[in-house]
Order: structure tokens, then sequence, then C-alpha cells
């Protein structure tokens, strides 16, 4: 039976700065505008925090039952390593889902019915990545996800629930976060190539091939830090995108050297930190900025 550290280690605590960050930017935003309501940013941290939990314990569920999971690189899975039943991990997974949702309806509440419809179907996307009969993360669809669900929709979402409109700034923000959220995917799904196209599981790092996969990180990391640039405008302010261009340095140094398996688990964390780090920069610059 898995032991309290070995299902937070499952919740892969690593990736969650990933689902905090846009809504921290977009909370930055909000403020120098004038429209921080710290109730609607709480809960929309509550609902991206929680849906990416559910998505981990989602993907470690699935991936174990069709034993994609049973000769792992990266982080502990759960029901690969047969530490907790699939059934187990199932459940947390819908718990996770299930906190989401019922933070998601307070916002409903609070805001407009309609955004109900695009909780259901972040929950409905988030389970389908790696569940069901065609889970697309197996046919290289999984970085569409994330840019949208993770990127785009958290960043926009927390945004739009506090300001009640969308902004060019607030697209190119989510367009950043998108990038920097989708290249933490690129190089974990990178990492496990040897061992996905041993199992059948056809990410788009396993379609490209790893050399492809590189440089799409590398574009990837780059978009990220150009469109922080861009809803900074042409200010001082612009001076901080610096601090992310200094976190860029290590992990593409790694990615270049053609660093394989555990030498790609810095990368990861270096990749997550930056995002975090963007986040937190940005609720910082944007609500000065205003």
């Amino acid at each position: 039976m898995a032991s309290l550290a070995e299902w937070v280690e499952g919740a892969r605590p690593r990736t969650l700065p990933a689902s905090i960050a846009p809504v921290l930017g977009a909370t930055g935003l909000a403020i120098g505008v004038h429209h921080f309501r710290p109730l609607l940013a709480v809960l929309a941290g509550v609902v991206s925090l929680a849906l990416q939990v559910g998505v981990n314990y989602a993907n470690d569920y699935s991936d174990g039952i069709r034993g994609t999971d049973e000769d792992r690189v990266g982080p502990l899975r759960l029901v690969g390593s047969r530490l907790a039943s699939p059934r187990a991990v199932r459940l947390a997974a819908v718990v996770a889902f299930g906190v989401a949702g019922v933070a998601g309806v307070v916002i409903c509440a609070i805001v407009s019915w309609w955004l109900l419809l695009v909780g259901a179907v972040s929950i409905v996307a988030a389970w389908l990545y790696t569940g069901g009969k065609h889970p697309y993360g197996y046919y290289g669809f999984g970085e569409v996800f994330v840019f949208i669900f993770f990127g785009l929709v958290a960043t926009l979402g927390a945004y739009y629930v506090q300001v009640l409109a969308v902004s060019p700034a607030a697209i190119a923000v989510a367009v950043g976060f998108g990038s920097f959220i989708t290249a933490i995917l690129v190089a974990n799904n990178l990492r496990d190539i040897p061992g996905d196209t041993q199992s059948g599981k056809r990410t788009l790092a396993v379609r490209m091939g790893d050399g492809p996969t590189r440089i799409f990180y590398t574009v990837l990391m780059l978009v990220g830090v150009a469109m922080f640039a861009l809803a900074l405008g042409w200010s001082w302010w612009l001076l901080s995108v610096l601090i992310l261009c200094l976190l860029l340095i290590t992990p593409l140094r790694a990615v270049f050297a053609h660093a394989e398996g555990r030498a790609l688990i810095p990368v990861l964390a270096g990749t997550s930190r930056m995002t975090l780090v963007a986040g937190l920069l940005g609720l910082v610059v944007f609500s000065l900025m205003r």
C-alpha cells in the first residue's frame, strides 16, 4: 500500500507550478487594470491545480493498466510500480476532478453559468488524454491539449473571471504560458522516447524523432519568452525578461548537449521552475506597470 509520501510523489509535484503560473500571470494583469477579485483568483487557482493533479493521477491509472509504465525512467508511477491499485488511483483522479468541479461551479455561480461548459470540456479532455479506447495522447496530440487547456484556457479563464473581458496582453501571456507548459511535456516525452516506442505509445516526440523534438522544445521556450516581452511592451519593464533568458540557458544547454534518460530530468525541473518564475514575474510586473 502506497504511503502518503508516495501518493504525493505520484501527483508529480514538480509539474504543479505549471498549473499555478498562468493564474498568477493573469491575476497580475487583472490587478494592473484595477479588476482584481481575490476570491475568484483563488478559485481559478484551485480549479487549475486540481485539474493538473487529476490529469497526473488519470495518466498514472491509464498508462498503468495498459502496461506502458513497466520500465519508467521518470517520476514514480503508482500503478506501474504496483504501489497502489488501479482502482485507488482512478478514485484519486476522480476526487481531484471533483474538487476542480466544485470550485468551478462556485465561479460559475458568481460570474456566469456558460463557464460550466468550459469546465466540463476541460475535465473530459483531461480524462481522454490517456484514458478511453482511443487516448489522443497516444497519437501525438497531447501537446495540443496542454497548450489549449493549461495555457490558453487557464490564463484567459483566470483573467476573464476577474475582468469579464479578454485583452491582447492577456492573449500574449496565454500563448507564452502555453508554450512554456507544452515545453514541459515535450521534455518529458523526449526523455521517454525509447520506452514509449517500445510500448507503442506514439507521442509527438516518438513521431518526430529525437532531433526535431529538441528543436521543437527550443522553439517553444523562445516563443514563450517572446510572448512575455510582447505583453510587456516597449518599456523599462522589458528588462525583467532577462530573468527568463537567464533561466533558459541551463535547460537549453542540456537539450543541445543531447542529454538522454535521467539526464533530462533536470530539464523538466528547470522548465517547470522557469514557468513558475514567469508566473511570479507576471503577478508583480503586470500589476505595477499599468
